[in-house]
């Protein structure tokens, strides 16, 4: 035992400069991951700011009674499962065409140039995007609404009509996604083995059936990976652009857990009222998650953990 102990100290300070640098990511994570978690118990307390935590008197599974027995609670569910859902069925299959599409380009410039423009709608602010959704889809003067007419449809005023509000917010995603989310795959791709695409190309093989039979395989254990992934955040809708493209008219349809903790939380200062319904979103995101990764270690021998 005082051997082992006395070979960590040794690599201990043989390494330390390696141990250093872990140090900024530790303490960011113990100050702004670890440490607030002990907020999780305002969800529990009727909680008061002059109080404090601490202070503040219990209020047991009360603040959930009042979510689940709310009149928005089942609509906030399930707009955040019917937005989740159609970006997981329509956003996490054509990252991976794109890759394959960029792939099957031999001309090394003309790949470059359409991957770059893939890329560049990631980097444009919620708040940026938000401003063009909204100006492209404009009744009057937008760019949508003005092909519309000219092919001999009516003006469709979209973000004030609640049963398209999810396709506006998913397709908008979707466009500015796909091209950042098929980085991970065409660097999966980049690593196959160039003796069984000269194999194949030797025996005759289509680009179809290269892509099905070499291609396509490599990318299965990181399409499992990503898609648990997706999976554990599938009630993580953000705020941000749910907030900025809602209005009165599509509440019905725009309404999530996000806006609605922040409404509830922060608007109106009713703070455990919002932080239960945090934590009942994340309690449900953490479920997802450890479901989906053990039906997929189960079945394919893939997971996170």
């Amino acid at each position: 035992m005082r051997q082992k102990s006395g070979v960590t100290k040794k690599g201990i300070i043989k390494g330390w400069q390696l141990y250093m640098m872990c140090l900024p990511a530790i303490l960011y994570f113990l100050l702004f991951a670890y440490k607030p978690m002990y907020g999780i118990m305002i969800a529990f307390k009727d909680y008061s700011m002059r109080q404090g935590i601490w202070g503040s008197e219990w209020a047991g599974l009360d603040n959930f009674q009042r979510l689940f027995n709310s009149y928005w609670f089942p609509i906030i569910l399930k707009n955040t499962l019917t937005l989740s859902v159609l970006t997981l069925i329509l956003g996490f299959p054509i990252p991976i065409i794109l890759a394959l599409l960029f792939n099957e380009i031999s001309n090394g410039k003309m790949r470059k140039t359409f991957q770059t423009i893939s890329y560049a709608p990631h980097f444009i602010s919620v708040v940026v995007l938000c401003g063009m959704v909204t100006l492209f889809l404009n009744p009057s003067t937008g760019v949508i609404n003005k092909m519309i007419t000219l092919l001999g449809g009516e003006s469709i005023n979209f973000l004030q009509e609640a049963q398209l509000f999810k396709w506006v917010y998913v397709l908008s995603g979707v466009w500015q996604e796909m091209g950042w989310g098929s980085i991970i795959y065409f660097a999966t791709l980049s690593g196959v083995d160039k003796a069984l695409i000269e194999a194949a190309d030797i025996d005759g093989a289509s680009r179809l059936q290269k892509i099905r039979y070499i291609h396509f395989p490599v990318l299965i254990p990181t399409i499992l990976v990503l898609l648990i992934l997706n999976c554990g955040s599938l009630l993580s809708v953000g705020y941000e652009k749910v907030y900025l493209l809602q209005n009165a008219t599509n509440l019905s349809a725009s309404e999530v857990i996000s806006t609605y903790v922040y409404k509830t939380g922060l608007e109106k200062a009713d703070f455990s009222f919002g932080a239960a319904a945090d934590l009942f979103n994340s309690v449900i995101n953490t479920i997802i998650l450890l479901g989906a990764n053990t039906i997929s270690k189960r079945a394919t021998q893939t997971s996170l953990f």
